[in-house]
């Protein structure tokens, strides 16, 4: 089935923005003593806040401790609960130190979802366990599919995950590398505890960020955004920089060098030692972000990540397995949008995926953002304009006019950015 990927909900007009922030100046003289003491109050160090009773149908319990002694802060405005209705992802600035350390540390907290989404969620959970929209959680998670790992089960395997064609191999690894145990490094169950597999299962089906992020591990070379930890249904990962989206208009030197580490990262994340393909189903500017000191692009929003097997792939040998395949460019009115089949991605050895999605969304001038268009290489110097080669091959890798073109002009592309990074140092 193809899919066509709109942008992410939460994008508002200037004219609903300025709407919002009336209104919230009014709700702030109205309700000026919560608001005090939601500027004072840690609610970090809340459980319910924290949803920590929802457990196990949370995410984990890891950073608990951190959170509950009042190590993670939110920043300024971040307190302000007034706030949250702007606040469509779920996502918070924070600080975190420990005090061996002395000093903190800027964190991103994530809810994995929108506060729709995890209503939804609860009442999925509810439904399923006894025919209601509300309930118990802690009671009614044992009484769903969530529990199917439960007792004497050694292994997660396909038939107990709702992916596509997941291979033994990678769900032996997310056990493995599972961070909310207390006695992770073997992918048999046994180390696990009942809600520890109730809270993998639940985590994988809702949102697995978390199990990308600890599988694919920053600390192992992945371009990832660090995982932390977790307590309750708020997930805590290492803050990178800022977003992509504000190297825009930097200085020409500069978005050379990021589109050159935006192709580097395209081709990792498509071929490697694992033999793992791992495919980016949701590119846009606000989901990379840029090291304020070592300059690396980093992966921040690894939701939509799609990892196929390649080496099960070889093994199993599916129709047109060894055909190369290319993704189909789509001239869409909207932004950030892909055009893939999650089926195909998953029985070809060969796709050219990433470098479509990074040449499409991102670098070409087919890459539309913010009511921006020309990409991350707009506006070239004279002579390189002049020149013609990198727009050609721009065109070629975003759309590809002949036979398995884009492969062949993501390589050259790479290839030349590194000479033009080179160059201006």
């Amino acid at each position: 089935m193809w899919r066509l990927v709109p942008p992410k909900l939460g994008r508002l007009s200037r004219s609903l923005k300025l709407a919002a922030l009336g209104s919230l100046l009014v709700l702030m003289v109205l309700h000026s003593p919560s608001l005090l003491a939601s500027w004072q109050r840690n609610e970090l160090t809340d459980r319910r806040f924290l949803q920590l009773n929802k457990c196990p149908a949370c995410f984990g319990t890891s950073w608990c401790r951190r959170f509950l002694n009042g190590q993670v802060v939110f920043e300024a405005w971040g307190r302000l609960r007034l706030l949250d209705f702007l606040n469509v992802k779920n996502v918070y600035f924070a600080q975190y130190g420990e005090p061996r350390e002395g000093g903190r540390r800027r964190v991103v907290l994530k809810r994995l979802g929108s506060q729709r989404e995890l209503a939804q969620l609860d009442q999925s959970i509810c439904k399923r366990a006894t025919g209601r929209p509300r309930c118990d959680l802690l009671q009614a998670m044992p009484r769903t599919e969530f529990a199917r790992l439960n007792g004497d089960v050694r292994l997660l395997t396909p038939e107990a995950v709702e992916l596509v064609h997941p291979s033994q191999r990678l769900l032996d690894r997310l056990v493995r590398r599972y961070a909310e145990t207390k006695d992770s490094g073997s992918f048999l169950l046994r180390n696990l505890k009942d809600s520890e597999r109730m809270q993998l299962l639940l985590t994988l089906a809702f949102n697995p960020e978390p199990l990308v992020l600890q599988s694919f591990p920053s600390d192992e070379g992945w371009p990832f955004a660090k995982y932390l930890g977790a307590c309750g249904r708020m997930v805590a990962v290492n803050y990178v920089g800022e977003e992509l989206w504000s190297y825009f208009n930097a200085p020409w030197e500069k978005r050379v060098d990021l589109a050159w580490q935006l192709m580097e990262i395209a081709e990792q994340l498509t071929n490697n030692d694992f033999e793992f393909a791992l495919y980016l189903l949701d590119v846009s500017f606000d989901n990379f972000a840029v090291g304020p000191r070592d300059g690396k692009v980093i992966i921040v929003d690894a939701e939509n990540v799609l990892v196929a097997d390649k080496r099960l792939i070889r093994q199993n040998k599916p129709e047109n397995w060894d055909v190369w395949y290319e993704s189909k460019f789509d001239d869409c009115d909207k932004e950030a949008c892909l055009s893939f089949s999650k089926e195909i991605l998953c029985a070809r050895a060969t796709v050219d995926h990433n470098y479509y999605a990074v040449c499409q969304n991102l670098l070409s001038r087919h890459a539309t953002w913010r009511g921006t268009s020309g990409g991350l290489l707009h506006d070239p110097p004279s002579e390189i304009a002049k020149d013609g080669r990198l727009e050609a091959l721009l065109d070629e890798c975003a759309n590809p006019k002949k036979r398995y073109g884009r492969f062949q002009a993501a390589k050259e592309l790479r290839e030349y950015l590194a000479q033009l990074s080179n160059n201006v140092r």
